[in-house]
């Protein structure tokens, strides 16, 4: 597979190293030579400097021999001109473009039925608010993912020592559970990843994922000490474009929210655009400001303004001032790993976000959704079992699957299947993959020759 990413940003720069690594030919175009500097030197992969709406730089780059076109620039007009040029040069080029100004967002079905006929319109903006969703629905949770439109859930918790699975060898977890069935999908012990077997146990400090659907969610949380109240009162430092979009979403969800801004002709826009949503204008970093509008009362914050530094000090501030959840909105990779060691539990990331959804929709085979775990150290992939493939009509327990990958959930026919060792895969059925990053080439590659595994 050969993918022509045109922009070497954050977002193309870490999706041509997930990319790299899965031994894909990639091609990185970009005007910056900075830019290209860094991925030419960190990276093993080709790089063209030049325009990427530029047909002479797309027909040079390869774009006839290219499989997919990834459009992820800063700019909405460069990535719209590019996946044009794209369809004017190598009209079977898969187009997939970043757009981040809601003005387009109307548009969205023309630009994939008319010219420039693209495949997949993703706006990060739209991608964060729904990854804080999905948070705000499980308020214990350190990260949650869903698969099957929401009928599975992938949940990540921090297990304390109260927890009846605290230093619990998983070979004994049954006892605890009893008819439910849960399974461990992975742990994250001191930044390192690990696929859990029978011989491995929990312990306090651990970040653990386990697999539920909707009906058994609360008891799993409860297996974990956790709560999975509602949140009804959320407080938004940032009113730029995301920060609207927040207060829209959870006040038309029912949530009582109130959001600061410091510039005041931006204030105005708020209030005027929203309805059922206090705006304030102040900073969001002003402890005074938090007291006097009751921050301990309550339930989450949400920092999404542009600067990360202030997100993060934020955070730490309401939750030292009796705020439960703090949500920190943080673009730069470099600090992901910083996060847990200072406190802050809930990362989110425009970047992250779009980047786990193009990953999703440039997956070989019957790949039909894709999300990265925290850290990136792994990845689920949500995919179709197609009838001539050779874990079909075999129990689980009997398939060498490649290392580091598990099978955590199967849909079919609308029933959600937690898997055991004898529990057997059916054509058509939906399965739930969780695969190292070392796992996921071969994986993909049994994705794209019917999942035979041998």
């Amino acid at each position: 597979m050969k993918i022509l990413i045109v922009g070497a940003g954050e977002v193309g720069f870490h999706i041509a190293s997930r990319l790299a690594t899965e031994n894909k030919d990639v091609v990185v175009i970009d005007k910056d030579p900075k830019a290209l500097k860094r991925v030419s030197e960190q990276l093993d992969v080709q790089v063209f400097e030049g325009s990427g709406s530029s047909p002479e730089v797309l027909r040079e780059a390869g774009i006839s021999q290219s499989d997919i076109l990834l459009a992820v620039t800063d700019s909405d007009e460069t990535n719209l001109v590019s996946c044009l040029v794209c369809d004017l040069l190598s009209p079977a080029t898969r187009k997939l473009i970043r757009i981040r100004d809601s003005d387009y967002t109307d548009f969205t079905d023309r630009l994939r039925d008319d010219p420039p006929h693209i495949d997949t319109v993703i706006n990060p903006e739209v991608e964060l608010v729904r990854t804080v969703q999905r948070l705000l629905e499980v308020p214990g949770a350190e990260d949650v993912a869903e698969f099957s439109g929401g009928a599975i859930k992938l949940i990540g918790v921090r297990l304390d020592e109260l927890s009846p699975l605290s230093n619990m060898r998983l070979t004994k977890l049954r006892e605890v559970t009893g008819d439910f069935h849960l399974l461990i999908a992975a742990i994250v012990r001191d930044e390192e990843l690990i696929i859990p077997t029978g011989r491995d146990s929990l312990v306090p400090g651990d970040l653990v994922y386990f697999v539920t659907d909707d009906a058994n969610l609360h008891t799993a949380l409860k297996l974990f000490g956790k709560e999975s109240r509602p949140v009804k009162r959320a407080f938004i430092v940032g009113g730029g474009r995301i920060g609207m979009r927040l207060a829209r979403a959870l006040a038309q969800n029912g949530v009582y929210v109130k959001i600061v801004e410091d510039d005041p002709q931006r204030c105005n826009r708020l209030a005027e655009a929203l309805n059922n949503v206090v705006v304030l204008n102040g900073d969001g970093t002003d402890q005074g400001l938090l007291a006097e509008e009751n921050i301990e009362d309550m339930d989450v914050v949400i920092t999404v303004t542009g600067d990360e530094e202030t997100n993060i000090l934020t955070s730490l501030l309401a939750k030292r001032m009796g705020v439960p959840i703090a949500v920190t909105r943080i673009n730069k990779f470099g600090y992901f790993p910083l996060t847990t060691a200072i406190g802050i539990e809930h990362v989110i990331s425009s970047r992250l976000s779009a980047i786990n959804t193009i990953l999703g929709h440039v997956r070989r085979g019957k790949v039909l959704s894709s999300v990265s775990l925290k850290g990136e150290r792994a990845e689920v992939l949500e995919a179709e079992a197609l009838e001539t493939a050779e874990i079909v009509g075999k129990p689980l327990k009997s398939i060498s699957f490649p290392k580091g990958a598990l099978v955590i959930s199967i849909i079919r026919d609308n029933e959600v299947i937690i898997p055991k060792g004898d529990s057997v895969i059916q054509p058509a059925d939906r399965i739930i993959l969780l695969c190292s990053q070392q796992a996921i080439p071969k994986i993909e590659k049994a994705m794209a020759v019917k999942l035979e595994f041998f």
